[in-house]
């Protein structure tokens, strides 16, 4: 399994636009952080967890040039805003399979109804097919399992994924311990951390370390960053052992 970090930043990347912070300024390519999403290649099949805003550019840079599923974690834009650049994917493929929550289909239908259309539809749209899933049913992408980790990001329900050994897990605030039992024996996890100040529906570094301690897989990644967080340098001298500050464009190997 091969996972490349797309893009760990938070709702506006980094730099952020018109800030004058000291990390929006770095001149360090790893401060330069696109909304956040991964891509997995995995038993022949290639999937993409979320799809902001910076979708196209994502792709571009990542060689990405086939989509089997996307999968959304939940509705909010830095994670579905970049929907429309499935395009080039559709035109090749056909409708592109995507994985969500009933709440989360609904809302993309609304904020993307003419992907969905099914009459008179714009011949330049593309079209997605759509699979319903809940944190109760694991599924499978083509021959590949999947098992959808529920958490709640401030007091709204969203969705992570545990594919093998290795799970993603991003604007999470809490985790109930049912959902808990998903996550043992991970060899790889990803987990947001936004900064070092409390933040309502995200987690901070310190509660992500206290997470990734009480899961405990061999290896943990952090993405969903902010610049409040510091530098990377600063901040990656500063984790424990076999915890890194993931970094856009990073790519490991499970």
């Amino acid at each position: 399994m091969k996972v490349y970090f797309l893009g760990t930043g938070t709702s506006q990347g980094i730099p952020v636009i018109g800030s004058q912070h000291s990390v929006c300024k770095s001149t360090d390519r790893k401060d330069k952080r696109l909304r956040v999403s991964v891509w997995i290649q995995v038993d022949n099949q290639s999937i993409v967890i979320d799809c902001g805003p910076d979708f196209r550019q994502q792709m571009l840079v990542s060689g990405c040039t086939h989509i089997d599923g996307i999968l959304f974690t939940h509705e909010h834009a830095d994670h579905t805003a970049g929907l429309d650049d499935i395009r080039p994917f559709f035109f090749k493929q056909g409708g592109i399979p995507i994985y969500a929550s009933q709440r989360v289909i609904a809302n993309l239908k609304r904020r993307f109804d003419y992907i969905f259309e099914t009459e008179n539809k714009y011949p330049g749209a593309p079209s997605v097919v759509t699979h319903e899933v809940s944190k109760d049913e694991p599924f499978y992408l083509g021959n590949v399992p999947i098992i959808p980790i529920e958490a709640y990001h401030g007091n709204l329900p969203i969705l992570g994924f545990r594919i093998k050994d290795f799970a993603y897990l991003t604007d999470v605030k809490t985790v109930e311990e049912p959902e808990l039992e998903k996550l043992k024996n991970l060899n790889v996890l990803v987990i947001n951390a936004l900064r070092e100040e409390p933040h309502e529906t995200h987690l901070t570094l310190k509660e992500a370390l206290d997470f990734i301690q009480k899961v405990n897989p061999k290896r943990a990644y952090l993405t969903h960053i902010s610049h409040l967080l510091g530098f990377h340098a600063e901040v990656q001298a500063a984790l424990p052992e076999s915890v890194y500050l993931a970094y856009d464009n990073l790519e490991i190997t499970i």
